[in-house]
């Protein structure tokens, strides 16, 4: 296959639709935007959420709790996603992402405590849990925190 025999599959697209350009193309004249107005002008329209002047729906609904912008916000893992590694292997951050347990690291990685390990590891990360370092150390392994 070459790039200039490419086409889109039968059906997924369609032709353009030119409005606005005579009344034999049965689009004409208004061009579907009805007489007047403000959303037949041009650039014309209203925002998102804009309800005539109406107090909107996201004003008259009260705010609720505190959002903390200043949290560190941790990517999580669990001591039984560590088993994909070999025994006696060093594992940051940048190993787990490598590995493909983790997209992004955020402001850090937390181990938690879920399932087993049975491989003694080096686990240099950002957080623990308590049950999770315990977890690391009963195989033998360190936990560190970076």
């Amino acid at each position: 296959m070459k790039l200039h025999e490419l086409s889109p599959a039968p059906g997924s697209t369609k032709d353009v639709y030119r409005k606005g350009r005579g009344a034999g193309s049965g689009n004409g004249k208004t061009a579907g935007k009805g007489h007047k107005g403000q959303k037949a002008r041009s650039g014309g329209g209203v925002r998102p959420g804009f309800e005539g002047g109406q107090m909107p729906l996201q004003r008259r609904l009260p705010k609720r709790g505190f959002v903390n912008i200043f949290a560190t916000k941790y990517a999580t893992i669990n001591v039984s996603d560590l088993e994909k590694f070999e025994d006696g292997a060093v594992v940051d951050a940048q190993a787990i992402v490598d590995a493909g347990l983790l997209k992004k690291t955020l402001d850090g990685v937390k181990v938690l405590g879920r399932g087993e390990i049975t491989k003694k590891l080096t686990v240099n990360v950002a957080a623990f849990s308590a049950s999770a370092k315990e977890k690391i150390e009963k195989a033998g392994g360190k936990a560190e925190v970076k």
